[in-house]
C-alpha cells in the first residue's frame, strides 16, 4: 500500500490543498464548480454512492468508485476511514485516472480519456494566462500597426465648378441730383434751341 501510485498521488494532491474530504465539504465544492473528480472508496455504503452521483450531478463532474478500502484511503489522508473525497485539480484528477486505467482500462479507460482532454485544456489556458501575465509586466502591447490610407476620391467624378452668385451688378447710371427725395435727371442744354432775348418779353 505504501508504494501504490494511486494514493501516491492522493496524499500530494492533500499537500497541495488541492483535496476535500468527507460529504459535506466535497458537495460544497461540487455545488459551487470547482471539483475536478469524485472519488469513492470501494467498500463504502450504497448511500455514499448515491450522495457521490448527487454531487456529481449537481456540480457536473464525474465520480467513481476505486479499488480501495476506507482504512486504505483513511491511513493516506491521516484519518481512520475516508468514504469519499474530491480533488480540486484537473491535473491531479487526470493523473489519478491514467494510474487506475493503467490497471484497469475496461472500467477506466473512458474516464481517463475525458479527463485527460480537460487537463490539456487546462494547461493550455494557464499557459496563455502566465504568458499574458508576463508580458503585462514587461510592458509589452499588441505590435503597432499603420493607420489605415485615406479613401481615395472618384476619379471619373468631376467637380463641378461653383455656381456665380445670382445677384446682378450695379451698373452705373446717369449723374442726377436729389430733390425731395427724387432723382431729378439734368439734361444737356442745346444752345442752338435757347432764346435769343434773354432780358424782356417778345
Amino acid at each position: 500500500m505504501a508504494n501504490d501510485p494511486i494514493l501516491h498521488l492522493i496524499g500530494l494532491a492533500k499537500k497541495a490543498g488541492r483535496l476535500e474530504v468527507g460529504d459535506e465539504p466535497v458537495g460544497a465544492v461540487c455545488r459551487a464548480r470547482q471539483a475536478k473528480l469524485i472519488l469513492v472508496a470501494g467498500d463504502a455504503a450504497s448511500n455514499t454512492f448515491r450522495r457521490a452521483a448527487h454531487f456529481g450531478e449537481a456540480g457536473n463532474v464525474l465520480w467513481l468508485s476505486l479499488p480501495h478500502t476506507k482504512e486504505e484511503l483513511g491511513f493516506t489522508l491521516g484519518r481512520s476511514s475516508v468514504a469519499m473525497l474530491a480533488l480540486t485539480d484537473v491535473g491531479f484528477a487526470a493523473s489519478i485516472v491514467k494510474k487506475l486505467a493503467a490497471a484497469d482500462p475496461e472500467k477506466y479507460a473512458a474516464a481517463a480519456a475525458a479527463l485527460d482532454t480537460k487537463a490539456t485544456k487546462a494547461l493550455q489556458r494557464q499557459k496563455e494566462q502566465r504568458q499574458h501575465e508576463k508580458n503585462l509586466r514587461q510592458g509589452k502591447h499588441k505590435p503597432w500597426a499603420p493607420p489605415p490610407p485615406p479613401k481615395k476620391e472618384n476619379p471619373t467624378v468631376e467637380k463641378k465648378p461653383a455656381p456665380k452668385s445670382a445677384v446682378p451688378s450695379r451698373k452705373p447710371g446717369p449723374v442726377g441730383r436729389r430733390m425731395s427725395g427724387k432723382i431729378v435727371r439734368s439734361n444737356p442744354v442745346n444752345k442752338a434751341q435757347e432764346p435769343k432775348n434773354r432780358g424782356g418779353f417778345q
